[in-house]
């Protein structure tokens, strides 16, 4: 199978977390998700343009924070306009970004950015409470 996330060809890191054991590798986690990014967890600022065929939008942190929970690793930031970041995992070697789908055609630089703190991030109540429902939403899934 093909997917259009960065990094998929070599995303072959596996669980750390035995109560994620299900998720063998991101490929993995990547179809589980595409059935729960919604609207709800998309970004705010993002929402009025989320749709089902742009899912990844607004998703980045959320995801990469989760993907963190299952695979270990880093997350990493790409500076984006209005002092924002757009966030994706690397995992020893391995480096994916699984909501890389939402900028299209544009090429973004995965090297040389700053590793993003999961308590800066999750500061924002509502970009905490998206994750937690991400989170819970996956467990669903795999249970």
């Amino acid at each position: 199978m093909m997917y259009s996330f960065y990094g998929w060809e070599d995303a072959d890191c596996a669980p750390v977390a035995a109560e994620f054991s299900k998720i063998r590798n991101p490929c993995v986690l990547y179809d589980l998700l595409a059935e729960i990014w919604c609207a709800q967890t998309c970004a705010p600022r993002m929402r009025q343009d989320w749709t089902p065929a742009n899912r990844t939008l607004g998703q980045c942190s959320i995801t990469a924070f989760l993907a963190q929970d299952i695979f270990g690793g880093k997350v990493y930031g790409i500076p984006r306009e209005g002092g924002n970041f757009h966030c994706y995992n690397v995992v020893g070697s391995c480096v994916f970004d699984l909501t890389s789908e939402q900028f299209g055609g544009e090429k973004l630089c995965y090297e040389g950015n700053p590793e993003q703190s999961r308590k800066v991030h999750f500061d924002k109540e509502e970009k905490r409470l998206r994750y937690e429902y991400l989170r819970a939403e996956l467990l669903k899934k795999i249970r």
